[in-house]
């Protein structure tokens, strides 16, 4: 057998057996720092983090405040975790979300940003990139725990975007998210199976 052919099954049984053990691709929630699972079909978990730009979704408050989910029940919330304010992914995203949020408000729904960043890089990342959501700030890096979506190597929350109906129920978890597509797919899933529903 040739030797480039002997490799190449080696590594194709080796990843078999990683496969078989657990040890491929990404880990559920629950395993990733600590976190509890979060699974479609049950509700979020408890939020009530420092956030920018409070009033863009609860009408009459003003400037940065806190905010909890429990304050957005009775709206389709779209909640996406990005690593860290002002890098090129986040703020990919981020302006993507930011030019969608009209379409998503036809449709009872309202972005909310969070990352371990603190309040006063949310503010700026806010105003560098016109945001017009809310960005919570977790620099204790509890919610990213709670959520399962801390990556332990980095200390940073990995890129995840959960869908959350009015009745505070998860009904769509994205991981390995991409960045530019997120923001169009995340209104596509809304729109085909949200739109109009109490």
């Amino acid at each position: 057998m040739h030797l480039g052919t002997k490799r190449c099954l080696a590594g194709l049984c080796a990843g078999l057996l990683a496969g078989l053990v657990g040890g491929a691709g990404p880990a559920p929630a629950a395993d990733r720092e600590g976190g509890q699972k979060v699974e479609v079909g049950k509700p979020a978990p408890p939020i009530e983090l420092e956030a920018t730009q409070v009033g863009k979704v609860l009408p009459g408050k003003e400037g940065s405040g806190s905010l909890s989910l429990k304050d957005l029940h009775g709206k389709n919330v779209v909640l996406y975790f990005f690593p860290k304010a002002m890098t090129p992914g986040c703020t990919a995203q981020s302006c993507g979300f930011r030019d969608l949020t009209r379409e998503f408000a036809k449709l009872d729904t309202v972005v909310v940003g969070i990352s371990t960043d603190r309040l006063d890089a949310q503010e700026q990342f806010t105003q560098k990139e016109k945001l017009n959501f809310p960005l919570l700030a977790d620099p204790d890096k509890k919610i990213a725990r709670e959520y399962g979506v801390l990556a332990p190597a980095r200390g940073v929350a990995q890129r995840t975007t959960f869908v959350i109906d009015k009745k505070g129920i998860v009904r769509k978890i994205y991981r390995n998210v991409n960045a530019r597509n997120n923001p169009d797919e995340v209104l596509r899933y809304v729109k085909e199976n949200l739109a109009d529903r109490e």
